[in-house]
Order: C-alpha cells, then sequence, then structure tokens
C-alpha cells in the first residue's frame, strides 16, 4: 500500500464583498475626469483671483477690502470642512458632492454679477462653503468606484491633473482681465460645471460604504449626529483665530486690543469646543476614537505641514520673480513650471509605485527631505541667482511633493474603518487648509519683520512702509534708482526667511509621518490549500 500525493490546487481568491458596486470602463473614465475638472475648477479658483483683484478693487473703489477676498472664501472653507464629512457620512456621496458643487457653482455665480464689494465677498463666502465638500467628496467616490489596490494611482492622477488649475490660474486670470473682464474669472465655472453636474448625475456612482444596508432617515438622529452645538463652537474659533493672525502686524499691531481680544476669544472658544467635544465622545464633530488612533492624528499632522511648505513655495516664488527679478504676473506663473510640472510626474509615479510596492510611508519621508532640502536651497536665492540653480531647486521641491503629496490620504482611505471614511477624510482636508492658512499667516508676519530689518541694514534711507505698500510689482518704481539694487537685495534677504519657514514645516512633516507606521496596502493572497492525500492500493 503506498501513498500518492495529489497535485495542489490553488483555491480561487475570496470575493471582494463590493467588488460588483465598482466602476469600470468609459463609466469609470467619465466619473474621473468629471472629478478632475471638479477640482481643477476649485484650484483654478483659488490662484485666478489673484490677478483679478487689482481690476476688482478700482471697478469697486475697495482696496481696504482685498483681505476679505481671500478670507472669506479661507474662513468659510475651513469652518464647514469638519461638518462636511459628517453629512457625507449620512447621504449619498454622489448627490452630496453635486449639492457642494451646485454651492460653489453659485458663489462663482454671484462674484461674476456684483454690483458691490459686499456683494463680491459674500460670493467668495458661498464658494468656499461649496469648496468644503469637494475634495472629500472626489476622493470618498473615487475609493467607492474602485479596488483598494487601483486607489494610489487613480488619486495620484486627480491630484496631479487637478494641479494644473495652480498653474493656469494666473495666466488665464491674466489673460481674461487684459482682454475681456474679471467677471469671467468666474463666469469660466459655469459652462464647465454644467457638463460636469450632467455627467456625474447619470453616471451610477456608488453610495458609499456607510449606506450599503437601506434604513428609514431619521431628522431628529441625523441633526444629532452633526453636532450642531460643536460646529457652533468651532467655526467662530477658527474665525477669530485666523483673523487675528491674518490682521496681526499688518492691518493692526500685534499688541493692539483687537489681536490680542481675538486670540482670547479664540482660544477660550477651543477651551469650551474641546470640553464639549470630550462630552459628546464618539458622537462629536471630531470623534475622539479617531483622535486615539495613531494613523489618524499622523496623517494630519503630515498633511498639515507638507501643505503649509507647498503654499510658502506657490505664494513666495512668484513674489522673488516679480519684484526681485522683474517678471511680470504671467511670467511668473511660467516661471513656476519646473516646480508644478515635475510635482504632477511625481505625483502619479508615486501612485503607481505605492500600488506595486504596498508601502507608503517611505515615500512620505521622502517628501518630506527632498522638500526641506529645496526650501533650504531656495533659501539661498539672490537677485542674481543663474536660471539654472533656480529651475533645479525648483524640480528637487517639485519631486518631492509628488512623492508624497497623497500618501496621507492613501493612508487614510485604506487604513481607517470604512464607517469614518468620509468624517477622516473632511477632517484631514481640513488640516491641510487649516496648516496652510495658519502658516501662511506666520509667514507674512516673517517677511513683513525681515523686510523691516533688512531695509535698515541695505537701504536705511527707505521706508519699510514705503516698499509693503508699493507691493511686489510696484516696489521698482517706489525708490530711486540709485537705492533700487539696496532695496531688491533687502527684499531677497525677507523671502529667504519666508523659505527658512517653509524648510522647518516640511522637516516636522517628515518627522510625524512616522506615526503612520508602515504598513502594506497590498491586496492580500488567498492561501494556497492541498487536496487531502488518498490512499492507493
Amino acid at each position: 500500500m503506498e501513498k500518492e500525493r495529489e497535485p495542489q490546487v490553488e483555491s480561487p481568491p475570496p470575493k471582494n464583498e463590493e467588488e460588483e458596486s465598482y466602476l469600470t470602463g468609459l463609466t469609470l473614465l467619465s466619473v474621473l475626469v468629471s472629478l478632475v475638472l471638479v477640482i481643477f475648477l476649485m484650484m483654478l479658483d483659488t490662484s485666478i483671483v489673484a490677478t483679478a483683484i487689482p481690476r476688482i478693487t478700482t471697478q469697486f473703489h475697495s482696496l481696504d477690502d482685498v483681505g476679505w477676498y481671500g478670507s472669506a472664501y479661507l474662513l468659510a472653507n475651513c469652518a464647514l470642512q469638519p461638518l462636511a464629512g459628517k453629512i457625507y457620512k449620512e447621504f449619498s456621496y454622489k448627490w452630496t458632492f453635486l449639492w457642494f458643487f451646485a454651492l460653489f457653482e453659485l458663489g462663482s455665480l454671484l462674484c461674476g454679477v456684483a454690483v458691490s464689494s459686499n456683494m463680491f465677498i459674500i460670493g467668495r463666502a458661498v464658494a468656499g462653503l461649496g469648496c468644503a465638500g469637494l475634495m472629500n467628496g472626489a476622493l470618498s467616490i473615487i475609493s467607492a468606484s474602485v479596488p483598494l489596490e487601483k486607489r494610489p494611482l487613480y488619486m495620484g492622477f486627480m491630484m496631479a491633473l487637478s494641479q494644473l488649475g495652480v498653474l493656469f490660474g494666473p495666466l488665464i486670470g491674466g489673460a481674461l482681465t487684459e482682454y475681456s473682464t474679471w467677471r469671467w474669472c468666474f463666469y469660466i465655472n459655469l459652462p464647465v460645471g454644467g457638463v460636469v453636474a450632467v455627467i456625474l448625475f447619470f453616471a451610477p456612482v456608488p453610495a458609499g460604504p456607510e449606506k450599503t444596508e437601506t434604513k428609514k432617515f431619521n431628522l431628529g438622529a441625523f441633526l444629532r449626529s452633526l453636532d450642531l452645538i460643536g460646529f457652533g463652537l468651532f467655526a467662530p474659533a477658527i474665525i477669530q483665530l485666523l483673523l487675528a493672525l491674518q490682521w496681526g502686524g499688518t492691518k493692526y499691531a500685534w499688541s493692539s486690543s483687537i489681536v490680542i481680544g481675538l486670540f482670547c476669544g479664540g482660544a477660550a472658544t477651543i477651551l469650551v469646543f474641546l470640553t464639549w467635544e470630550y462630552f459628546k465622545g464618539d458622537d462629536a464633530m471630531i470623534p475622539l476614537s479617531m483622535i486615539r488612533n495613531r494613523i489618524f492624528s499622523a496623517s494630519c499632522m503630515t498633511v498639515f505641514f507638507t501643505f503649509a511648505s507647498m503654499l510658502i513655495v506657490n505664494y513666495y516664488l512668484p513674489i522673488y520673480f516679480q519684484a526681485v527679478r522683474g517678471a511680470s504676473p504671467t511670467m511668473s506663473g511660467v516661471d513656476l513650471l519646473p516646480s508644478i510640472i515635475s510635482q504632477m510626474i511625481f505625483a502619479i509615479v508615486s501612485g503607481i509605485a505605492v500600488r506595486k510596492v504596498g508601502y507608503f510611508l517611505p515615500f512620505s519621508i521622502a517628501c518630506g527631505i527632498l522638500t526641506a532640502i529645496s526650501c533650504g536651497l531656495l533659501s539661498m536665492l539672490g537677485p542674481h541667482t543663474p536660471i539654472a540653480k533656480w529651475i533645479g531647486f525648483q524640480i528637487l521641491g517639485g519631486v518631492g511633493r509628488g512623492l508624497g503629496i497623497q500618501i496621507p490620504i492613501i493612508a487614510i482611505q485604506n487604513l481607517m474603518p470604512k464607517k469614518l471614511a468620509s468624517v477622516s477624510m473632511s477632517l484631514l482636508i481640513f488640516s491641510q487648509t487649516f496648516g496652510g492658512a495658519l502658516f501662511l499667516a506666520f509667514s507674512q508676519t516673517v517677511f513683513n519683520t525681515g523686510l523691516s530689518s533688512a531695509l535698515k541694514e541695505y537701504a536705511p534711507e527707505v521706508s519699510a512702509e514705503t516698499v509693503l505698500a508699493a507691493g511686489a510689482t510696484g516696489v521698482r518704481g517706489a525708490v530711486s534708482a540709485d537705492v533700487l539694487p539696496h532695496v531688491l537685495q533687502a527684499y531677497t534677504a525677507a523671502i529667504n526667511h519666508v523659505f527658512y519657514l517653509g524648510a522647518g514645516c516640511a522637516a516636522a512633516a517628515a518627522i510625524v509621518c512616522v506615526g503612520m507606521g508602515m504598513h502594506s496596502i497590498k491586496p492580500k493572497t488567498a492561501p494556497v490549500t492541498t487536496v487531502p492525500e488518498k490512499e492507493v492500493v
């Protein structure tokens, strides 16, 4: 009697329970293109306004309101972010996304038809409210539409192409303002948005993992889940802090009663908010269980510092090109191409690489290190730095940001519980927005202080107030030709100090990202089973 071993038989891979709801083919392509266009319009809206503001202030005679044109958008966006996640958790991804997009389009329409500065500010606030749910919704729809192992690739694709909005914003805005009217900077969102809305309206977008079971809607339970009291405490706290950071050192002195009052009021409101959130527990607007989750907290901190560093570079490199090198607003946008293009390419590369390798942490660490080095090199720029150097410095930073800009999103969507996916994504986007707002305010203070100090060293006969009032494009006409080189040297020194801050933020991102851990997101292969041995006589 002998035994004969039969060949091993590999069991079929386990079927994913959500596989039936994934999109493929032309349907998936149409949804992805629509999402890219929406995020492109959102990015375009944030960068196109800068070139339109001079004409807007001239028409409305509202130079004093310039700060509110950006603040109204940013404050509304920040304040609604956490609440947007709760809304996505309760309702269909597609319909919630379309409602937020409609709000964004309404804000664009109000800005385009504005007859006064106040109406324009209201339009910017409405657009900001709409934007609060767009990035979160787009990422959630991708998460529900494609398998887990393909999400990094598609997210990288969307993030990379949508960055074109940042690139083309100044170019499109300048052309529309110069050859048509500034109102088309906002009207442009309407026809494109209409096409996108029609495509998404008919597309069979999955409702989302939280809505897999049909249940009767309970309005009272929904309102309680929104934690409106928490929102009522959170929104004014954020508004007070951002206003204090924006006005301090510019409109009012840091020691003024207004700035101090805003800081104190914001801090007190935050304490009350935290107490309320602790009392609410997991029913809070920001659930305590999420804060205790190391992956979630590390992801939020990473994106907080990463986007702060990116926005510092994106805001102050054009100032260097325009003020120090004498480039036009349009050409300064062209000069940013090395940074934008390299970031786009490597965002796609990292999406493919993470899918192949499975581990995302090394890419996030590389992002922080390369971006910090790039900012350090940018802090060495001078009035006569060779073109090859500042192009190389930008490419290094673009490569770094491209490698890691989407990593916290990948970590959240792959490792957080599905029932918390929309809420955690919303809070992640809030961390991104708030980090940028906070450190842009810090960078403005660093720049103003650095410029005043540098002028005393390089051009003591020139008033800092005169240079600041002239703006980046007017500084060359605000001083005499004999002192201009010294003023430009002072301008460069002030910008260099701002890049130090960017380097610090990038280094912080490289450190805190370690908290996300070394996790693999590759799908697990099915185990190999063996057919029992049979006795053969």
